[in-house]
C-alpha cells in the first residue's frame, strides 16, 4: 500500500496532466504486450502494435521492463512536455542514478551484458536506448494518440467538474475506487508498502490510456512525484471514422445536433436540458443514441452524469465539415 502524505502547501500544487505522457505510455506498453489477458478495449491496440513493433527494440526495452519494477530514469518528469523533452532528460541521467537503479533491477532480474555499459553512462548505449524508445513510441503509441487524447480529455472533464464542485478534496475523492482520499493522506493500492511525504512539492496526476487496473508511481520518493492512473476505456470513444454527409442536422436531427453543440468541454444531463430547452428525460434518450453512435462518452462525477465528445463527435462539429 502506498500512502502519499500532503502538507498544507501541497494542495495548491496538485495538477492533472492535459495529455498522455509519451514515455510512460511507451514503458507501460511493454507490460501490455506481455499480458495475455488484456480486456477487449486493448485488443485492437495490441494487434496493431504487435505487427508494427521492432523485435530488436522490444528486446532492448523488455530487458529494462521485464515485469514489476522498472528504472525510474525511463520516465523522467520532462516526458510530460513531450517525447523530445523526455528523451533529452533520459540522455542526461546522471551516471550515479543509472548505476543505482540498474542495480535494483539486477537484484530482481538477470540483465543482458549491454546494461553494464548503460550503468556506466556510455553515451552510445544511452542513445541506443533512446532510439529504441522513440521507434517503439512511433510504432505502438503514436497511431493511437488521438484515441488516447480523447479518453484523457473525457477523464479531465470529469476531474475538472469534481474540482469545481469540491476543490482538491473533490478532485482526489473522485478517484475512488483507484485510490482512497482521507485527508491529508491519499492511499493507493500497490504491491509494495511505502510512505511518501510530498513536503510542498505537490503531486502531478498523469492520466494514461495504456495503464490498466492500478496506478503506477516512481520508486524514488525524492524525485518529483507523479501518480499515473488508468483512464476508463470506451470502445465508442475510440471511433475515428467520419461518414460522408451534406450537413449535420439532416444526419442526426435538430435536437441531437443542439445536444452535441451544447456539450462543449463536458456537460451534465441537467445542463444540457436547460441549454437545449427540453426535459432531462428527453436529453437522456438523445444522449443514449449519440453514445451508441460513438459521438459522445458518458461517465459519472459524484451524483451527476457527465457527457463529453468523442473524436467522431468533435469532427462532426468542425465548421469545415458542414454542408
Amino acid at each position: 500500500m502506498l500512502r502519499i502524505h500532503f502538507a498544507p502547501e501541497d494542495f495548491a500544487r496538485v495538477r492533472v496532466l492535459s495529455q498522455p505522457d509519451p514515455l510512460w505510455e511507451t514503458v507501460l506498453s511493454i507490460f501490455r504486450l506481455q499480458d495475455r489477458s488484456l480486456p477487449l478495449a486493448f485488443h485492437e491496440w495490441r494487434r496493431a502494435a504487435t505487427l508494427a513493433c521492432s523485435r530488436d527494440d522490444l528486446a532492448v526495452l523488455g530487458a529494462l521492463v521485464p515485469g514489476g519494477y522498472f528504472p525510474d530514469f525511463l520516465t523522467p518528469s520532462e516526458g510530460g512536455l513531450g517525447l523530445d523533452a523526455g528523451l533529452d532528460a533520459l540522455l542526461s541521467t546522471p551516471r550515479s542514478r543509472l548505476r543505482e537503479e540498474l542495480a535494483i533491477l539486477a537484484a530482481r532480474h538477470r540483465l543482458p551484458g549491454w546494461t553494464a555499459r548503460l550503468a556506466d553512462g556510455d553515451r552510445e548505449t544511452l542513445q541506443r536506448l533512446a532510439d529504441a524508445i522513440r521507434r517503439h513510441f512511433h510504432a505502438a503509441i503514436e497511431p493511437f494518440w488521438p484515441q488516447a487524447q480523447a479518453h484523457i480529455d473525457a477523464d479531465r472533464a470529469r476531474r475538472a467538474r469534481a474540482f469545481l464542485d469540491g476543490g482538491v478534496d473533490g478532485l482526489l475523492s473522485s478517484y475512488l475506487p483507484l485510490m482512497q482520499w482521507s485527508p491529508p493522506v491519499l492511499t493507493v493500492a500497490v504491491l509494495r508498502d511505502q510512505d511518501v511525504h510530498l513536503d510542498g512539492r505537490g503531486l502531478l496526476l498523469v492520466p494514461s490510456y495504456i495503464s490498466m487496473n492500478t496506478p503506477d508511481v516512481l520508486l524514488d520518493s525524492t524525485l518529483p512525484q507523479v501518480l499515473v492512473y488508468p483512464v476508463e476505456h470506451s470502445l465508442a470513444v475510440s471511433a475515428m471514422v467520419l461518414p460522408p454527409r451534406m450537413s449535420l442536422a439532416p444526419l442526426i436531427g435538430d435536437t441531437r445536433t443542439a445536444v452535441l453543440e451544447s456539450i462543449g468541454q463536458g456537460s451534465t444531463t441537467t445542463e444540457l436540458a436547460r441549454r437545449v430547452g427540453v426535459s432531462a428525460s428527453s436529453i437522456s434518450q438523445h444522449t443514449t443514441v449519440l453514445r451508441t453512435a460513438g459521438l459522445i462518452q458518458t461517465g459519472r462525477v459524484g451524483k451527476a452524469v457527465l457527457h463529453t465528445l468523442t473524436p467522431l463527435g468533435t469532427a462532426l462539429l468542425e465548421p469545415g465539415l458542414a454542408g
